[in-house]
C-alpha cells in the first residue's frame, strides 16, 4: 500500500484532489445543466459555409476522443507543479467553465450532423458518439477550452521538459481540427472556447479568486500568495 501512496501523493498531491474534483464537477455541471434545459427553450441552428465545405473525416475520431486522455495528464500535470500554480489554474479553468456554461443557457445553439455509414471501426466510434452525444449548446466548445488550458498553462512548470509545452500546443491543434472534422462543432466554436478560457485567466486574476480555491486545501490559507 505504501508503494500505491506514494505514486498517488506524487501523482496528485492532497492539495490538488480537492481543486481536481471541483473542476470535474463544474464540467459535468457546465455539460448538462443546458442539455436538460432544452425541452423548454428554442435551440438556433449554427453553421458556416467552411464547415459546409469541410469533408468528414471519420479517423480524427481517435483525437476526439484521446482528447480526454490529454485533459486527465495535462490537468494532473499542472496541479502538482506547485500549490499557487494548482490554486490559480483551479480558479481560471472553473471560471471558464462558467463562462461557457452562460453562454450556453443565453445562446443555445445546434447543429446538424452529416448522415453516417458504418464500415470500419473510426465510423463505429463516429455513430456511438453520435448517438452519446447529441450536438447541441455546441458553442464554446468545452474540448476547445479544455485543450487550451492544457496548452496555455503548460509553460514555465519545474517538471517538464522544455519540449512538453510544444507538444500540447501540436495536440491541441488536432484537437481544434478534429471537433469540425468529425463534425461535432463549427470553427466558431473553436475561437469561443479559447476566449471563454483566456476570459476565464484574465477575470480571475483580476478578482483574485485563487483565494477562494486556495481554501480547498487548509494548509494553504497560512501561505502569502493567498492574501
Amino acid at each position: 500500500m505504501k508503494p500505491l501512496r506514494k505514486f498517488l501523493d506524487w501523482a496528485l498531491p492532497p492539495y490538488a484532489r480537492l481543486c481536481a474534483l471541483s473542476i470535474i464537477l463544474m464540467d459535468v455541471f457546465a455539460y448538462y445543466l443546458p442539455k436538460a434545459l432544452d425541452a423548454h427553450r428554442v435551440l438556433h441552428p449554427i453553421s458556416t459555409a467552411l464547415d459546409d465545405a469541410l469533408p468528414l473525416v471519420p479517423c480524427f475520431v481517435l483525437i476526439y476522443v484521446l482528447a480526454y486522455a490529454q485533459w486527465v495528464f495535462g490537468l494532473a500535470v499542472i496541479l502538482r507543479d506547485s500549490r499557487e500554480r494548482c490554486f490559480r489554474f483551479t480558479a481560471a479553468v472553473l471560471t471558464a467553465m462558467l463562462l461557457a456554461m452562460l453562454a450556453m443557457l443565453i445562446w443555445p445553439t445546434v447543429m446538424a450532423q452529416p448522415a453516417l455509414e458504418v464500415r470500419d471501426p473510426f465510423t463505429w466510434l463516429l455513430a456511438a458518439i453520435y448517438r452519446a452525444d447529441e450536438p447541441t449548446h455546441v458553442f464554446p466548445s468545452m474540448h476547445c477550452l479544455a485543450s487550451w488550458f492544457c496548452f496555455r498553462c503548460s509553460f514555465g512548470l519545474r517538471q517538464t521538459p522544455r519540449w512538453y509545452p510544444w507538444a500540447q500546443g501540436v495536440f491541441s491543434l488536432l484537437v481544434f481540427a478534429s471537433v469540425v472534422l468529425v463534425k461535432q462543432h463549427v470553427w466558431p466554436d473553436i475561437l469561443g472556447g479559447v476566449a471563454a478560457a483566456e476570459l476565464g485567466i484574465g477575470l480571475s486574476r483580476l478578482l483574485r479568486l485563487h483565494r477562494l480555491t486556495a481554501k480547498l486545501d487548509p494548509a494553504a490559507r497560512r501561505r502569502s500568495y493567498c492574501a
